[in-house]
């Protein structure tokens, strides 16, 4: 009997101590370790500060943030991911970063931890976050070279995306009994009309100053309006009738905008619609915040969101940041774990209710997340329609880029013909593609 109840006692024992294995947190092993990340001084990131306690006392993982305006974040990051051991665990970035240092080999390729038990978490539900910004701003070496597909590999996740959408005034729509726009047609007849019912108002704020402000603002109407900058084969088609049409879009805009707006960088713009000079904004949607924000914006709750009008197709942009995990980072699992933590559903949902821009679909639904921002299942509506590719992700593009915006300056400052204009730019970035090797397998 002794020796029998001796067993019981052993084999409860064993039970206990299994028992509390199967419950131990995952986190336990990695509790009391510091995480360095990199950060950008931004809306989203500025939210993502207010929740990190949370992880903290979650997980007993420390974190200290090193947050820098982004120009200054992206040189930091160059010199700190080119060290044999770097001061960061975790960075943020946005795409063109993504395939510098995917290039150059600089941030750890995700399947390993995503394939550990131990660091995986079987909730995670990767098919709710927003499949056109996974494939921009995390994947690499497949489509093209930057995108997802049968050779390409995921190198970090979206954190903080954004997409374009169009804010518009709710008072002098229902004054003039106007229709908010869902086609280009529409949105572009109202940009011209809206000065009209109401002298010195603008019709719709943009940016268009000269280099990539306006190389912005016409990618913003070349993918809904069918155009594109290469074909399959890295032939330029920027100047077919479609990148003409999206040219001319960006004109009209302009003619009919805010006086000055041909000069208008993207704080302009936005300042612009804050300040209640004109009636539609169509850009990122990062800006809700500022607009709701009485000490920045004249029109706190006059602003209404829809979707990106359509054109021969339903498209909006593909921006914001991705968070990685550098090649030399000291503390690669913890820093998964962070990462995880904060893309999961439970991360996403805190940060979307301190103001942040939530990366999956099922927070931009959340009930919590709508009665305190409405906006938000607009803005995941929206995302349904982001277009991982509506700018090219090569080496290259800067060059080409910066060539587009200065050229489409001189259509909207000093008349230069849209066809003549595109017609040079595409003669020019063909000679750019030459030179990069574009063409050595054709």
């Amino acid at each position: 009997m002794l020796s029998f109840t001796k067993g019981l006692a052993t084999a409860g024992i064993a039970l206990a101590a299994s028992m509390g294995a199967a419950v131990a947190s995952p986190y336990d092993e990695y509790a009391g370790e510091t995480l360095v990340v990199n950060f950008p001084a931004h809306p989203h990131y500025n939210a993502v500060m207010k929740i990190l306690p949370e992880f903290t006392k979650e997980t007993g993982i420390e974190v200290e943030v090193d947050q820098l305006p982004y120009l200054k974040m992206r040189e930091r990051q160059t010199l700190e991911l080119a060290q044999d051991e770097g001061d960061y665990d975790l960075i943020a970035y946005v795409v063109f970063s993504k395939a510098d240092y995917v290039y150059a080999d600089q941030l750890e390729n995700l399947a390993k931890y995503f394939m550990n038990p131990k660091l995986a978490d079987p909730a995670f539900d990767s098919a709710d976050l927003i499949d056109g910004y996974v494939k921009n701003i995390g994947f690499a070496g497949g489509d093209k070279g930057y995108l997802d597909g049968a050779t390409g590999s995921l190198y970090g996740l979206p954190y903080g995306s954004e997409t374009s959408v169009l804010g518009y005034r709710k008072d002098i729509f229902e004054k003039h009994g106007l229709e908010v726009p869902t086609t280009y047609d529409e949105m572009l007849e109202l940009a011209c009309k809206i000065p009209e019912l109401e002298p010195g108002m603008g019709g719709l704020s943009s940016r268009a100053a000269s280099g990539h402000h306006a190389a912005h603002a016409f990618l913003l109407h070349l993918n809904p309006l069918g155009g594109a900058i290469f074909d399959d084969q890295w032939n330029p088609v920027v100047n077919n009738a479609e990148g003409v049409a999206a040219a001319e879009a960006l004109k009209k805009i302009v003619e009919c905008g805010p006086e000055g707006a041909a000069s208008f960088g993207f704080g302009e713009a936005l300042g612009s619609f804050l300040n209640g000079d004109t009636a539609m904004f169509l850009d990122t949607t990062v800006v809700s915040g500022q607009i709701d924000d009485p000490s920045k914006s004249q029109v706190v709750g006059k602003v209404g969101w829809a979707m990106h009008p359509m054109g021969v197709k339903r498209a909006s942009q593909t921006g914001g940041f991705g968070i990685g995990i550098p090649k030399n980072a000291e503390n690669k699992e913890a820093a998964f774990l962070l990462m995880q933590w904060l893309t999961s559903k439970h991360g996403d949902k805190l940060v979307a209710l301190a103001g942040g821009n939530p990366s999956r679909f099922s927070t931009h639904a959340d009930a919590d997340v709508n009665a305190k921002f409405p906006h938000m299942a607009t803005f995941g509506e929206a995302l349904q329609y982001a277009d991982p590719d509506w700018r090219p992700i090569i080496p290259v593009w800067g060059k080409i880029n910066a060539d587009l915006g200065t050229t489409l300056s001189k259509v909207l400052t000093e008349d230069l013909d849209v066809q003549t204009a595109l017609d040079g730019v595409a003669e020019r970035t063909k000679a750019v593609m030459e030179e990069a090797g574009y063409y050595t397998w054709q």
